[in-house]
């Protein structure tokens, strides 16, 4: 029987902030004492972005909490954690960046079923204050109408 994925950490300011074009996995390069600050669920993703160094994708701001264990072998909170996708994946979402002005923010960090550390990476555009307050009326609305559509079934 598989085991399913167990989130760690969901970053929902980005969806409040960015419209999400797309959604990809990537690998992330971490750690003995990193993995298990994270498995006790110590880290936040809320300003943390990726970018590109010299070809290679670099995951910046993520702050993973010291392991209260990890005596001289812990690590940096806020050190760049490289990420790890195929070369062309890198290369498409490097012209994507450069081309049509998108960014790449990390949405949600989880252990896959074999254990290992991924990150949902989303390919996003920024929103203007009056794109935020739009999502919020359509969202306070959809919830105004499940709330009556519920009172009139009951």
């Amino acid at each position: 029987m598989a085991k399913a994925e167990k989130s760690i950490v969901e970053n929902r300011k980005a969806r409040h902030d960015y419209f999400i074009e797309d959604v990809m996995e990537a690998g992330i390069v971490l750690t003995g004492t990193e993995v298990k600050s994270l498995r006790l669920g110590r880290v936040n993703l809320r300003d943390s972005f990726a970018r590109f160094i010299d070809g290679e994708l670099y995951l910046f701001n993520c702050h993973v909490a010291p392991y209260e264990f990890g005596n001289r072998w812990n690590h940096d909170p806020y050190r760049n954690r490289k990420l790890l996708l195929h070369k062309k994946q890198i290369r498409e979402l490097g012209q994507m960046v450069k081309q049509k002005g998108l960014t790449l923010v990390p949405l949600r960090l989880y252990f896959d079923t074999h254990g290992r550390v991924k990150l949902a990476l989303a390919i996003a555009r920024g929103k203007k204050e009056f794109d935020k307050r739009d999502s919020i009326a359509s969202r306070d609305a959809q919830r105004q109408i499940e709330r009556t559509m519920k009172q009139r079934f009951k």
